[in-house]
């Protein structure tokens, strides 16, 4: 396409600039020119330490200046002659055409469209012209992944999750910021969520076996149409907002999975510490240490079972017993019935929330 774009703009100068131009690509080969017989010819004189540089060079009576968006300039436009003027015509046709070729990619570009799209950065009236005008699919099942680089070393995540799903028409590997990566993958109807772990699981395993980059992936719901992909993607940072707080140890964070945590995440912080202050009315979770809190997690674990729970912590039933009462005596709940359990587990959630959160007085 950009071929005939640059052709086009060359046609319409040509009888303004009384000389031969025209646009050669990243191979030396000329891709437009206003003398038609031109097109298609190599020029092997030309290296790729001269259109690595923005800088403009002569070679055979021609004056060429490279553009374009990559670090290595994708294109060169050329001007025969080798004088002040036909470097003057050669720079304004570089910023010509690659001010044009950059609105078209903006305009036409459905990596672009779907980067506006997942970041609400399009009016929702306007995402199904926009995809009927870029002929894009709008209504197969989509899903989206957030893709946090923790660590990283010179190699770009970003070239290699492209690389890993290669088909364009499809996928859409979005870079966000320095840290953030967006993944809109197509899926199937049936895919279930263990399908999308999976691929979540090789991506992480890719990063940081191959390129010692380690990250964390949230997992969006998957979603049918093109509109609700902004929702899927921050169900997708949800996620790792989530487990940021609640499973630190986990790379996987799916939204579909959260449970419990994501109504606890969604609470205000105020809210949250009266919850403490009613439940805990001495402030006596504070005076629980960590052997103890290490202790009603396996407890829970093990789904209150008192003989499992003992035999995973290597003690006696009877000291485990004495565990519970001390608790109980502390805080008031008996951990062995099932409505103090809840009362508890949801507490400690709320305490580990507030510690990442801590309310702004």
């Amino acid at each position: 396409m950009s071929n005939r774009l640059f052709q086009g703009v060359i046609h319409q100068m040509r009888d303004t600039i009384d000389r031969a131009i025209g646009v050669i690509d990243e191979t030396s080969v000329v891709i437009a020119c206003s003398e038609l017989g031109k097109i298609g010819e190599v020029n092997e004189n030309i290296t790729t330490d001269m259109l690595s540089s923005a800088t403009p060079f002569v070679l055979n009576g021609y004056t060429y200046k490279p553009f374009g968006s990559k670090p290595r300039c994708e294109y060169a436009v050329f001007v025969a002659g080798n004088d002040d003027l036909a470097q003057k015509y050669a720079m304004l046709l570089a910023i010509s055409l690659g001010s044009i070729k950059q609105y078209y990619d903006e305009k036409y570009d459905r990596g672009n469209f779907i980067k506006n799209v997942i970041l609400d950065n399009i009016l929702p009236g306007d995402i199904y012209l926009k995809a009927k005008e870029l002929r894009f699919n709008s209504e197969v099942t989509r899903v989206c992944f957030g893709i946090k680089i923790i660590s990283k070393n010179d190699i770009s995540a970003y070239d290699v999750i492209q690389n890993l799903f290669p088909d364009k028409s499809k996928d859409f590997v979005i870079n966000i910021n320095e840290s953030d990566i967006a993944l809109v993958k197509e899926i199937k109807s049936e895919t279930d969520s263990k399908d999308l772990e999976k691929l979540a699981s090789s991506i992480v395993d890719t990063l940081s076996g191959e390129f010692y980059t380690h990250c964390v992936i949230g997992i969006g719901t998957p979603v049918e149409g093109i509109k609700d992909l902004a929702r899927s993607y921050k169900e997708a940072q949800i996620a790792l907002e989530v487990g940021k707080v609640f499973d630190t140890e986990k790379t996987i964070v799916s939204y579909d999975n959260l449970g419990i945590a994501r109504l606890v995440y969604q609470l205000p912080t105020t809210l949250c510490d009266m919850f403490l202050k009613e439940v805990f009315k001495r402030g006596s979770i504070e005076s629980l240490d960590q052997e103890t809190l290490f202790t009603i997690q396996r407890f829970f674990e093990n789904n209150l079972n008192v003989s499992e729970t003992s035999r995973k912590l290597f003690v006696h039933r009877n000291t485990l017993v004495y565990r519970l009462e001390k608790i109980k005596k502390l805080t008031g709940l008996d951990l062995r019935e099932f409505e103090d359990a809840i009362v508890f587990k949801v507490a400690l959630m709320v305490k580990k929330y507030l510690s990442s959160n801590p309310i702004k007085y």
